[in-house]
């Protein structure tokens, strides 16, 4: 719990608020040159606010630097780079926001059960797949990837219930990938859906399903290469909680 400031400290911290861009490039001793307050001051100062002393303050705001959108450098972007990079920055929270824990639960133990995980995938969706595929075989998970249309299709015929499957979709209406799923369900074969769409002809297919947050606002829309970033952020996730729940 914070304790009361005294009332130099309590000058102190209204300066430091007020320079905040300037403090993680200022010594202590500078601070005190410049606030006109002892360094004991702002030792004491920092320790009632929680900290361990100045310098665990300046990392504080180092990291929060790091993690946080420097609006004041955006301003001097141009207005629709500027809206770009918040596009991205939309979709990662909301994609993040949607995901359920228990879905990621579920799929983890279905995940660790099977004797094989076999990834199918199409166009840009098939980058997220190699990276999935090659962190499941890191972690010494047999994982076969499918990227033809025509193999896909064939290859859903010849799995077992030992196999987990997952379809990696942007918009959960490929035909192949539906075929697929489709053969799933026909034989009772565990799968699970990584899409952006929350509703499509795959999503009724699923098992499973985690589904991120897909922006409206394409700068190629005369083209289907809409951002697989919403894809990308729940396959780290996954393969992040994957191998966490390994090490328990």
């Amino acid at each position: 719990m914070e304790q009361k400031l005294s009332e130099a400290e309590e000058f102190l911290w209204n300066y430091i608020m007020q320079h905040l861009q300037e403090i993680p490039n200022m010594s202590i001793i500078k601070l005190s040159e410049h606030a006109n307050v002892s360094t004991t001051t702002i030792v004491r100062t920092m320790k009632k606010k929680g900290y361990d002393g100045y310098t665990s303050f300046k990392h504080h705001l180092k990291d929060k630097e790091n993690n946080e959108i420097n609006f004041s450098k955006m301003d001097k972007v141009d207005a629709q780079i500027r809206r770009s990079i918040l596009k991205n920055e939309h979709e990662v929270i909301r994609t993040i926001n949607m995901l359920n824990t228990g879905v990621i639960e579920d799929a983890i133990q279905k995940i660790q059960a099977a004797k094989r995980v076999i990834i199918f995938a199409r166009g840009f969706s098939e980058l997220i797949g190699e990276e999935m595929r090659t962190k499941f075989q890191l972690a010494d998970k047999y994982c076969e990837l499918y990227t033809d249309p025509n193999i896909i299709t064939k290859i859903s015929t010849r799995l077992t219930k030992n196999d987990m499957v997952i379809f990696i979709s942007l918009s959960g209406e490929t035909k192949e990938l539906i075929t697929a799923a489709q053969n799933c369900y026909n034989e009772e074969i565990g799968n699970l859906l990584i899409t952006a769409s929350e509703a499509s002809p795959l999503l009724e297919l699923a098992e499973l399903a985690l589904v991120g947050y897909k922006s409206e606002i394409s700068l190629f829309p005369d083209y289907e290469v809409r951002s697989r970033l919403p894809l990308l952020v729940i396959a780290r996730i996954l393969l992040d909680s994957y191998a966490i729940r390994l090490q328990k």
